[in-house]
């Protein structure tokens, strides 16, 4: 029995990474439980494996003592002596105690508790693995659902994706290929529990990092997100490299780098817009594709009124005020539309941005934002109710 352990300690420390060591202590800690109980004996023992020598032993172990209470587990100093003259009050006496039959219980026990710690090491290989990839995007298989949650399959572990992180847009079958972001992951008593989304944040902001050399490379930086999965997104970047065009950088060339990560998405339309810290220029650029006139800041509450010519109206408020509602998301001020008729009413007198600021800072035209691939416009009429709308809340009409 001990050459084959020895064998099957060897091979799991190379496969599993397992010390032989501490197999060998965890089998000797189990032999003296298994021996107490099978037994029924009551004393302190120490089990000795080495599997070198190919011996098992057991040792009864009794404190020497000048009284003797208990004689399971203490030994005189005088009886100590007749065994070793050596010994003192406090030493430990041990006596060879190895029942015939111990071998059959010894190597069943020594299976157990190598299967039990080879789980345990597999499940603490695989938590170790997964806890450092938190906040990170993997490729998953859908393996199954049930009525709350969706089970995606990461090869070494099973992650749970709840209803409340799935796009509501989307459909999931056994056995499709889906790209999901690693929320949490939780060390529990049947192994590591990993939790995804497909609606996070940052599960487009790491899409943009694969698809967009110059994100990953830290050239150009992601600022900001506001995201409603499955239907639009907008995000805000910059860089300090003149040179680079950041908005065109994540667009690419005919928008194919946007489109990749759209059609990943579900389709899910996004507007990329330039970041800047004048919240007069962001607030406008988080507005496109609809043309500003002019913004005017309260810093104190940090809110603005931004003015809009009055056929952009309802392309700035966007089909249920989604356009409004994410450009308030993304650059963290209210925002309150005003069409110029309005705000001339309300003796707010706008001034016009200089055209070649407002294209040096990524304000597109109408003509431009029909037709460019990464902006889609709303359902935008002409039509609107002449009434100050402020947009900054969440509720919908």
């Amino acid at each position: 029995m001990s050459s084959d352990l020895l064998d099957a300690l060897t091979a799991l420390e190379k496969q599993k990474g397992i010390s032989r060591d501490v197999l060998v202590e965890a089998i000797e800690a189990a032999l003296v439980t298994a021996y107490k109980r099978n037994f029924n004996q009551a004393q302190n023992v120490r089990v000795d494996l080495n599997l070198d020598k190919g011996t098992m032993k057991v040792y009864s172990r009794k404190d020497v003592v000048d009284e003797v209470e208990d004689d399971r587990l203490e030994i005189s100093l005088e009886d100590a002596r007749r065994i070793n003259p050596a010994y003192e009050l406090e030493d430990i006496v041990e006596e060879e105690v190895t029942p015939r039959d111990f071998g059959r219980i010894a190597a069943q026990t020594a299976k157990q508790v190598v299967t039990q710690r080879v789980r345990e090491a597999e499940r603490g290989l695989i938590y170790e693995e997964y806890v450092d990839r938190e906040d990170d995007i993997v490729n998953g298989i859908v393996e199954r659902l049930d009525a709350r949650n969706l089970y995606v399959g990461l090869g070494k572990v099973e992650a749970v994706l709840p209803a409340g992180e799935q796009i509501s847009t989307e459909t999931y079958q056994p056995h499709d290929r889906i790209k999901v972001y690693i929320t949490k992951v939780e060390r529990t008593s049947r192994g590591p529990q990993v939790f995804v989304s497909r609606t996070h944040p940052g599960l487009l902001r790491r899409l943009f990092e694969v698809e967009v050399p110059e994100i990953y490379e830290g050239i150009v930086e992601i600022k900001s997100i506001a995201r409603e999965a499955g239907d639009r997104s907008k995000i805000s970047v910059h860089t300090n490299n003149e040179e680079v065009d950041p908005v065109g950088s994540c667009v690419g060339a005919r928008g194919a780098r946007v489109q990749s990560i759209s059609n990943e998405l579900n389709g899910e339309k996004i507007d990329i817009v330039e970041w800047s810290e004048d919240p007069v220029i962001f607030v406008a650029n988080a507005l496109s594709p609809s043309k500003v006139i002019d913004v005017q800041v309260n810093e104190e509450d940090r809110s603005t009124t931004v003015v809009v010519p009055d056929y952009q109206l309802s392309l700035a408020i966007g089909k249920r005020g989604q356009n409004a509602r994410l450009a308030a998301k993304l650059t963290g001020w209210k925002i309150d539309i005003k069409s110029e008729t309005d705000a001339r009413e309300l003796g707010i007198y706008p001034r016009a941005f200089d055209e070649t600021q407002v294209e040096a800072e990524g304000q597109l035209d109408e003509e431009l934002a029909l037709n460019d691939p990464y902006f889609v416009e709303d359902e935008a009429s002409t039509e609107f109710e002449e009434e100050t709308i402020d947009l900054y809340s969440d509720d919908e009409d």
